[in-house]
């Protein structure tokens, strides 16, 4: 109850001392208004005073708005909005709220959780995260489930390593429930690691409701899709040869063994096989691979290409070799000469004698050690004659097949054992590696007389991916899916998806896919989904598993773990009196375990039919191009082969992101930074905003550069921080001097008539209608660089063009309509962005929620924006031709900055003239409404817009179109470029109405040639006082000579922004008061004199010379040179001058007598006083008490009108009799001290 009477005492003596001084303004009544009011301030503390009114009237919102900080620490600021997030539980408070909304189904590819996340996982976590927050924010229910890739080579080989694991007989020993348990310790090592990296990169997903390949639910149905393929038949055994990794003693699929090449030098050497019926004369064979010969069977030429039969000059050997490849051996035809030339189908069925003799008795009699031909033989390597190691090539393999030197059910010569040592069949070099047999088999080469040449080559070479060790080519038995015969429904199901971009569909993938091999989908490992294969000893009975359930009918036993080393114990008794089968020995390769995601993480069949089934295939995926050959292609096979149609409606596919260098990030080279410290120091946002607005999104490759993510701070956030500040400041502003109060309503907000206000709401909606339609097609690379160009287009073009309106130099009206124009912009473009940079745009949404209305469509004020839908487009806030418009100012705009540089005349500094020259009116017409804007941008006092050139020694030129023209004209293109280019004007300007021309007997259109301006300066029409510029399609000349006002008004400006610098750097806000003292000398003094006001009009503050008076504490002080001038400026808190005249004054008002409180002075001017009051002179407080309830305009408006008695009649208050400067705001009420103001009534 006392605050309420305080606050009644407080608010009456304001009205008895202004209605005091509006009637009378006698001493008297002056005094005993003071006396009141100094005791109701002793009983009322000001700052409570305050507190209670913001709780008084909780409509007030900036209780709740907080104010924005100067500077920001965005990763500081992404760690509150991260703890935010965990507060509320975003994500799943999110998912409660679309829950019945129609679904979006994503898969996520699952990472092995072996080693913690890279670049690559970021850029395509990042992608996902945009396009399922997208999706969520469109009106769809989107689950995100993590999933981890469990088994594989990646965990055995961490456990090889450290367990000193050499082979299969190393795991023998310790048993496979030991080394699968070691396995199963590390499986989940980075987990929390990768959980709160992904969640502090802004990554939205579910780490509770996970999928692991290891759980048994999930291998269950892997069991189920096997059992699938294997009842249509789409499942054998066989041997090929294959990618073998003897680091990890398994073969790889051909998609793995291309996922790493590497450049190598290996040895190159050719070797001579004497003929049985001509031992004087050899074949002579070139590889790169030596380890090979102990196995070769046969030699391959190409029946239809030249060979010849040579005499060596040097040593009088006799070889036969291609013709084509002489100057392989031979670098000078004087080295050797040919005897005799013949087609390569001569040499068919030639026997010579082998190398080594290891199998020869196995295999003389089945035809080996033979010529053999095939169409593979090139002309491009080597010597023209291959070397056939049936069981080390694939070609070797399918040749030796084809000619009956093996069959597939014969025993494999394969003298390599799963480590890659040679076996004992190979007596000279066993126990050795192949790799470091090389140098052993060379030598025994050169000494048993073999050896014909020896080097090195510099090639490319596949790499194991996990061990970085060289694959060899290898035959193993495995388990095969038939894919070649699948090719076409493959392709075909291809063509019912949608890539971006649309080039690796049809080109890198469909290419793969026509060339489609069986896909071997067995490893000779241990940790790993096992093959459900029970086998008889005889292999001719074979039962296939599909569930556990099964499982346990057919063996008596039920399991709950589905790994080796509890289903290998299982045997099942044998239906025809076999005895008892047992599982073969095999696990699967851990690319069919991600490629059965879909419906292993549903558990299909068993779980989840009808909502799996709803939901197939996936609306979206995503991942790197090099899963091209993987992941993409596995999902693709098996879902073809169970449903006959594609798993995914859309995909993303991204490149790769390098060291900067341009090299493969690496570990071990340290040519990356660590991901997270790049987080820490810049922010997830700017990371993934830099990676997404780069050449990856468009499948290619990006060499990250650490710069780049800095730029994205300093050039796209800072800049929409800082004008989300500016809103802010100016928002607390209006409420706090015009005391309106700010509450945004989409539904009421009047449309705007502001040009600029107009041509900023057309650009954000038809952006936002782009967005939504780009996003459709999932088209990431079209759309992050628009929304980087709104930020631009707000913060350099906008926010500094209505920077005094927003500001509310322009009345509170304008003000207000400008700052509604801009919130909306930015709070619809936080909505839009949301998915793109979900923390900053987040850190905005908290305090800009304060500022809706009840009544608006977001007026709920949400937890997070994340929960908010995207804004549709305003139709009626589209006008396409204020956009043309204003792009065409900022053309001129622009293209005059350039002139200004290159004139080195700072916008500072005003010039004279601008002309603007196009031969379209319309273009001009645009360029005339702009005038106001260029003007101002430019600092120039005229605008001229003209479309006679020739005044300004202007003239029409041409240039040829080199991409039209050049594939179009061929050879003749170059004939006509000078003819085009000494076309006159006028014939341009014929072209220009007709759209055709002849050159040269060629016909060209506007699509053939660039016309652009030329500007004549040594001209004699032409004033030598323009520089010109163009982009080709607007010329404008800049008068860039400034008389002496000019360079004076550019001085003064210079002062005002030295001023300025050293506001901010005192931290300063344009709130606070201060009076400025300086000291200058030279041309300084005098301008800082003639343009005081106009200076003081910029800062909004008093500017006086040396020395510094009054009470005033110092703030800030700095010494600084102008063009070689010295100026000394001391910042003082407070309005020290005006404090002092009012002290010093005795008459300072019209009644004669300076009250305490600053005050103005208000003379009627043109309308006679009513209701009793006879004169036209009076004073008016512009605060009461001292510093506190500074007055408003419209307070002023209404105090004048009590004290004339006009208070029916509209006034208008002008800082001059003149009428040339009118009032519009009070934005610095206290500046007016105890000057006067002129009141019109007409």
């Amino acid at each position: 109850m006392t605050f309420y009477l305080e606050l009644w005492i407080y608010v009456a003596s304001l009205a008895y001392l202004r209605s005091s001084f509006a009637h009378a303004c006698t001493p008297g009544s002056y005094t005993r208004t003071c006396e009141i009011l100094q005791s109701a301030a002793i009983k009322c503390n000001r700052d409570i005073f305050r507190q209670q009114r913001s709780s008084f009237n909780s409509s007030l919102t900036l209780s709740m708005v907080q104010p924005v900080p100067e500077h920001i620490n965005f990763p500081k600021e992404e760690e509150t909005i991260c703890d935010l997030w965990k507060d509320i539980d975003a994500f799943q408070t999110s998912l409660k709220q679309s829950k019945g909304k129609p679904r979006y189904t994503f898969y996520d590819g699952p990472p092995f959780a072996t080693g913690l996340p890279h670049y690559g996982h970021i850029l395509a976590g990042t992608i996902k995260d945009i396009v399922t927050r997208w999706a969520h924010q469109s009106g769809f229910h989107v689950e995100r489930r993590f999933g981890w890739d469990c088994h594989g080579l990646p965990v055995e080989f961490e456990i090889d390593k450290t367990l000193g694991i050499k082979g299969p007989e190393d795991v023998a020993k310790i048993g496979i429930e030991a080394y699968n348990n070691e396995c199963r310790k590390i499986v989940s090592r980075y987990a929390t690691e990768w959980e709160t990296i992904i969640g502090r990169l802004g990554r939205w997903i579910d780490f509770k409701n996970d999928y692991k390949t290891m759980y048994p639910w999930f291998m269950e149905t892997i069991w189920w899709i096997f059992k699938q393929l294997y009842d249509k038949g789409l499942v054998y055994r066989g041997s090929k040869v294959m990618p073998f990794s003897t680091a990890c003693n398994t073969p790889l699929s051909n998609f793995e063994s291309g996922q790493n090449y590497k450049e190598v030098v290996d040895p190159a050497v050719t070797v001579s096989f004497p003929l049985v019926d001509e031992p004087g004369v050899s074949l002579i064979a070139w590889t790169t691979t030596p380890w090979t010969l102990p196995s070769n069977l046969a030699l391959c030429v190409n029946p239809l290409l030249d060979y010849v039969k040579i005499k060596d000059n040097t040593t009088e050997n006799v070889y036969i070799m291609m013709e084509a490849r002489l100057s392989a051996l031979f670098k000078k035809e004087e080295e050797y000469t040919v005897l005799e030339k013949f087609k390569g189908e001569t040499l068919k069925g030639k026997q010579y004698k082998p190398i080594f003799q290891y199998f020869y008795k196995q295999m003389k009699d089945k035809g080996a050690f033979r010529v053999l031909t095939d169409s593979y033989v090139t002309e491009e390597t080597g010597t023209g004659i291959v070397h056939q190691a049936a069981y080390f090539g694939e070609d070797d393999y399918r040749v030796c097949l084809a000619h009956g030197i093996i069959t597939k059910d014969m025993e494999i010569i394969c003298p390599v054992d799963a480590s890659g040592r040679f076996t004992d069949e190979v007596a000279d070099f066993k126990g050795q590696h192949v790799k470091d047999a090389d140098k052993n088999i060379i030598k025994w080469l050169k000494n048993n007389g073999r050896m014909v040449h020896q080097s090195t080559v510099k090639h490319s070479y596949p790499f194991c991916w996990r061990s970085e060790t060289p694959l060899i080519y290898k035959a193993v038995p495995s388990w095969f899916v038939r894919v070649q015969q699948m090719s076409q429904n493959l392709l075909e199901n291809n063509q019912k998806t949608y890539w971006v971009p649309d080039f690796v569909k049809e080109k890198r993938f469909a290419n793969w896919l026509r060339d489609a091999r069986d896909w071997a989908i067995s490893r000779n490992r241990y940790w790993g989904t096992p093959i459900p294969l029970w086998v008889s000893d005889d292999g001719k009975e074979v039962v296939c598993i599909g569930s556990v359930e099964e499982l346990a009918e057919l063996s008596g036993t039920k399991v709950e773990d589905l790994h080796r080393d509890t289903v290998d114990k299982i045997t099942i008794p044998s239906a025809s009196g076999k005895g008892v089968l047992r599982r073969v020995p095999e696990v699967f390769d851990c690319w069919f375990e991600s490629g059965s995601m879909p419906y292993a993480q549903a558990h299909y069949p068993f779980e989840n039919k009808k909502e799996f089934e709803d939901c197939f295939p996936a609306d979206f995926i995503a991942e790197g191009i090099d899963q091209t050959r993987g992941w993409f292609y596995t999902l693709l096979v098996l879902s073809s082969s169970l449903f006959g149609k594609p798993p995914f409606k859309n995909l993303i596919v991204n490149g790769l992101v390098l060291a900067s260098d341009g090299e493969k990030m690496s570990k071990r080279k340290k040519n990356y930074p660590d991901p997270m410290a790049v987080v820490n120091k810049y922010g997830a946002d700017a990371l993934r905003l830099y990676l997404i607005n780069s050449p990856v999104v468009r499948a290619e490759s990006l060499k990250f550069k650490e710069d780049g993510v800095r730029d994205v701070l300093k050039d796209v956030f800072l800049p929409w921080y800082n004008a989300y500040r500016f809103l802010m400041q100016n928002i607390e502003r209006l409420e706090r001097e015009e005391n309106i109060q700010f509450l945004y309503n989409e539904k009421t907000a009047s449309l705007p008539v502001n040009y600029m206000d107009k041509w900023i709401l057309t650009f954000t909606q038809s952006l936002i209608k782009f967005v939504r339609k780009e996003m459709e097609a999932y088209r990431l690379y079209t759309v992050v660089p628009r929304l980087i160009k709104f930020v631009d287009q707000l913060t350099n073009w906008f926010v500094r063009m209505n920077r005094k309106r927003l500001k509310g130099d322009s009345g509170s009206e304008d003000c207000t309509q400008a700052l509604e124009t801009l919130f909306s912009v930015i709070y619809s473009m936080c909505k839009v962005m949301a998915p793109f940079i979900p923390f900053l745009t987040e850190h905005m949404y908290q305090n800009l929620k304060h500022l809706l209305h009840p009544d608006s469509e977001d007026g709920s004020k949400q937890g997070s924006i994340h929960y908010l839908m995207l804004p549709h487009p305003r139709e009626e806030l589209i006008h396409a031709e204020i956009e043309e418009a204003v792009l065409r100012m900022q053309t001129v705009v622009e293209l005059g900055r350039v002139v200004r540089d290159r004139a080195t005349m700072p916008v500072k500094y005003p010039l004279r003239e601008i002309v603007v020259i196009h031969q379209e009116q319309a273009v001009l017409d645009d360029v005339r409404s702009s005038q106001k804007y260029i003007l101002e941008e430019l600092n120039v006092r005229k605008l001229t817009t003209t479309t006679d050139k020739e005044k300004y020694g202007v003239h029409l030129r041409a240039e040829p179109d080199h991409k039209t023209l050049g594939p179009r004209l061929g050879g003749a293109f170059k004939t006509i470029i000078g003819d085009i280019k000494k076309l006159s004007d006028g014939q341009l300007q014929d072209f220009l109405k007709s759209g055709k021309i002849t050159v040269k007997g060629h016909d060209l259109g506007p699509e053939d040639l660039r016309i652009m301006y030329t500007f004549d300066s040594s001209s004699k029409s032409t004033p030598n006082c323009y520089e010109a510029h163009s982009d080709n399609d607007i010329l404008i000349l800049l008068d860039v000579t400034p008389d002496q006002s000019m360079l004076d008004e550019g001085l003064a400006r210079e002062i005002i922004n030295r001023l300025q610098k050293l506001r901010k750097k005192a931290h300063l806000v344009p709130a606070d008061d201060i009076t400025v003292f300086y000291k200058a000398s030279g041309a300084l003094t005098r301008v800082a004199k003639d343009f005081n006001d106009f200076i003081t009009q910029s800062i909004k503050q008093p500017l006086l010379p040396f020395p510094v008076v009054g009470n005033g504490k110092e703030i800030i002080s700095e010494k600084t040179q102008i063009k070689g001038d010295d100026l000394e400026m001391t910042l003082v808190e407070g309005h020290v001058l005006e404090l002092a005249q009012s002290q010093s004054a005795t008459t300072s008002t019209t009644n004669g007598l300076a009250p305490f409180c600053k005050f103005v002075n208000v003379e009627l001017c043109d309308a006679a006083p009513q209701c009793g009051v006879k004169g036209t002179q009076g004073t008016v407080l512009l605060e009461n008490p001292k510093g506190d309830f500074i007055i408003t305009l419209d307070e002023l408006v209404k105090q004048v009108k009590i004290i004339f008695g006009l208070q029916n009649k509209t006034l208008r208050v002008y800082g001059s009799k003149s009428r040339k400067d009118e009032i519009k705001t009070l934005k610095e009420a206290l500046t007016l001290h105890t000057k006067t103001l002129y009141v019109f009534a007409n």
